[in-house]
């Protein structure tokens, strides 16, 4: 596998850099792989990169994005589809790669609930089922609602194709009144296989993998389709319940299957590491005859009060982690060099490979990263692949775990053809012959042209109409596209000008497109006026600001209040100095890095001016942060430092989190309480001198309780 440079070996530019590229790639391997069902990654690259973010946030803390890898769960749910909130958050899983992970998990456990090493503690094994996470709710014993994970707070309701799986109980006998069973949706081996004989004789698209069959199936318009194709359904957890189901993870699971779901054969519970590292080595070694895709082992705490008191990270629960399976791999010739110019005009180059079957499923493309990796070297000039460059023309090793784009691994330098030349990186844009300009320390190449290249200003656009901002329905990327191609929409303020300049009374050169009518004309024209009333979180997002994803917008919104109180304090905060400065630094999940982000895209005269032109057209609707009625610390900012003696740090932070507090890493002039335990030092010298409220640990838990 090519080297990183070691996480120790980075400096803070090229760590900073290097976050920025790994959360674009991420973004968007997450909305192709739960959203479209199309992945753009491999199961394999998509773990590299996010244990390569995680380890590069643990080197340089102060750098992790509010909108970090670590803290999404899934992706919006797409339109078509009625959305549903989830009664209780839908989570994803830690990873565990190597045998050591695993140990380190259970030790954490242990030091987390105060065990020692010989003490018993029970876990459940289970086969990881490659599919499609649905969630089912019972009102009195019956069915009446289906939703898919969705982006772990929102999502799909698939009801109706759910209740066309065998595998589902549209009744259950002796249920709880409310009960909500959770598993994954997937296609066996055999009906996969038939399936694509079947796509092909009717000469209609045939699946990658059994994964995209089984979520493209559920994820139907027309119900009938679903009901035609064989999924099954492995239950494994649960969601808001009405009344207990039992005291353990196993004793639940023995539960479901007495209501009538299938629940996985190859599921035990382990005593000790050595039996959960065993049970690992049996599924794996059964994988190729299961008849269904797995990609790893997952282990749970057994005991639920066990898990209740260890709770949840952000999106993943700490008493649970899936011991992945290792990456499959496959050699092929790399044709050709592509450069895709992104939103903030970074150059990634990709790769245009032989098509090539890896486990089962064709791939084509792979990820380069960036100049350097391409030459050989790493961000040091260090030496990957003992420097061996990739040109186009070579054969090269490919790897992946379940899906569709590879991780190039290494070439074979005896097959290169005679007369390959190096690759010339660019040094000006290929959209539109600006200069290309890679800054010392950066690892990423950027086009110079702003908002003069095309492909950064239809990405900005594509961006500014997403789901998670402005989310107009019909004006989606490839309507962005045409209408940029045309000359219709250049910058944000002209979605909303659309309607006076190819309104209803001007109708022609919208109806003269293909796919456009009259009444498909009038939905959009509709659609973009409801959106001129648009909440302070989805603009802030929509804007594009370099470091400020969907959850940093959120964040901002919920503290500044009103766009006015937002851009006055970033714009007062311009000379990157003053208390407006330190104030926004000092905002637990902002940090310098996207504070100056904040800063420089308001300094520039020309986005301030489209920003301008863009709210002449818009209603912003303030974001009030909710309040926990009963909390004594709701809205409150809480800084915990010295030595804590009868709570973990983590306990703590999440416990002041779910009571509606903010816990920040740093004392400020907008600290309300400091906690202060014993080794209390310059945090405590510093809130003192502010007047900020002080107490003791006792006093703290005291006011809490």
């Amino acid at each position: 596998m090519p080297q990183e440079t070691p996480t120790e070996q980075l400096s803070e530019t090229d760590a900073k850099a290097e976050l920025a590229q790994l959360h674009a790639q991420l973004s968007q391997a997450n909305l192709a792989y739960h959203q479209d069902d199309d992945p753009v990654i491999s199961d394999a690259e998509y773990d590299t990169l996010k244990r390569r973010n995680a380890a590069i946030e643990a080197r340089f803390p102060h750098l992790k994005r509010d909108d970090s890898p670590s803290e999404q769960v899934g992706a919006a749910p797409a339109a078509g589809f009625g959305k549903v909130t989830h009664a209780v958050r839908m989570m994803s899983l830690g990873n565990a790669f190597s045998d050591a992970d695993v140990a380190d998990f259970d030790q954490k456990i242990r030091r987390y609930l105060g065990l020692e090493a010989e003490a018993a503690l029970a876990f459940t094994a289970e086969p990881k089922i490659d599919g499609l996470s649905l969630s089912l709710r019972y009102e009195n014993g019956r069915l009446v609602q289906a939703a898919t994970r969705g982006d772990g707070t929102v999502g799909e309701n698939v009801t109706a194709n759910a209740r066309t799986i065998e595998d589902i109980p549209q009744t259950i006998a002796d249920a709880p009144e409310v009960l909500e069973v959770r598993g994954e949706v997937y296609m066996s081996h055999p009906d996969f296989a038939a399936l694509n004989a079947r796509q092909t004789e009717s000469g209609q698209k045939t699946f990658a993998n059994p994964r995209n069959a089984a979520a493209g199936s559920l994820r139907q318009l027309d119900a009938s389709i679903t009901a035609a194709r064989p999924l099954r359904f492995f239950a494994y957890a649960w969601g808001e319940v009405s009344a207990p189901l039992g005291e353990t993870q196993s004793a639940v699971l023995s539960r479901f299957a007495t209501f009538g779901f299938s629940v996985n054969p190859l599921t035990t519970t382990c005593s000790t590491l050595a039996e959960m590292l065993a049970q690992y080595r049996l599924i794996e070694g059964q994988r190729a005859t299961l008849g269904y895709d797995i990609d790893g082992v997952v282990y749970k705490v057994d005991a639920l009060d066990l898990q209740r008191r260890l709770g949840f990270r952000s999106t993943t629960p700490r008493w649970a982690i899936a011991h992945k399976f290792p990456a499959e791999i496959g050699v092929t010739r790399l044709e050709k060099i592509e450069i895709q110019v992104g939103r903030t005009g970074a150059l990634s180059p990709v790769a245009r490979l032989t098509p090539v079957t890896v486990g089962g499923v064709v791939v084509s493309n792979a990820t380069l990263h960036n100049a350097d990796y391409i030459a050989g070297r790493d961000g040091q000039g260090a030496p990957i692949r003992e420097g061996r460059d990739l040109r186009e023309g070579d054969w090269v090793t490919v790897y992946r775990a379940g899906d569709v784009i590879p991780k190039v691994k290494d070439v074979d330098l005896s097959r290169r053809p005679k007369g390959t030349q190096a690759y010339d990186f660019p040094t000006t844009c290929p959209e539109c012959g600006s200069d290309v300009l890679r800054e010392p320390g950066e690892a990423v190449a950027r086009c110079t042209g702003g908002l003069i290249c095309p492909a950064q200003a239809v990405e900005k656009l594509k961006h500014f109409v997403s789901r998670a901002a402005f989310d107009i329905e019909g004006l989606g990327a490839k309507q962005v596209e045409a209408f940029f191609e045309e000359g219709w929409i250049k910058e944000p303020a002209d979605v909303f000008t659309l309607v006076d300049r190819h309104g209803p009374v001007s109708l022609q050169p919208l109806n003269a497109r293909e796919g456009w009518g009259e009444k498909s004309a009038q939905n959009l024209f509709d659609a973009i006026r409801e959106r001129q009333a648009i909440p302070l979180n989805r603009l802030i997002f929509a804007l594009g600001i370099r470091h400020v994803g969907e959850s940093s917008a959120g964040l901002l919104a919920r503290i500044y209040g009103t766009w006015e109180a937002f851009r006055t304090a970033v714009e007062a905060a311009r000379d990157h100095e003053g208390p407006e400065w330190e104030a926004l630094n000092a905002i637990d999940g902002v940090g310098s890095v996207m504070a100056a982000a904040l800063v420089d895209y308001f300094h520039q005269d020309t986005t301030r001016a489209a920003v301008d032109r863009l709210l002449a057209h818009l209603e912003v609707q303030p974001v009030v942060a909710p309040a926990t009625s009963t909390s004594p610390v709701a809205g409150k900012t809480v800084v915990f430092t010295g030595t804590l003696e009868t709570m973990t740090r983590a306990e703590a932070k999440a416990t002041a989190e779910a009571l509606g507090a903010k816990v920040s890493g740093s004392v400020s002039a907008k600290t309300d309480i400091l906690v202060a335990g014993p080794g209390a030092g310059s945090k405590l010298i510093k809130a003192e001198g502010l007047g900020v409220a002080v107490m003791s640990e006792e006093a703290w838990r005291a006011l809490i309780s």
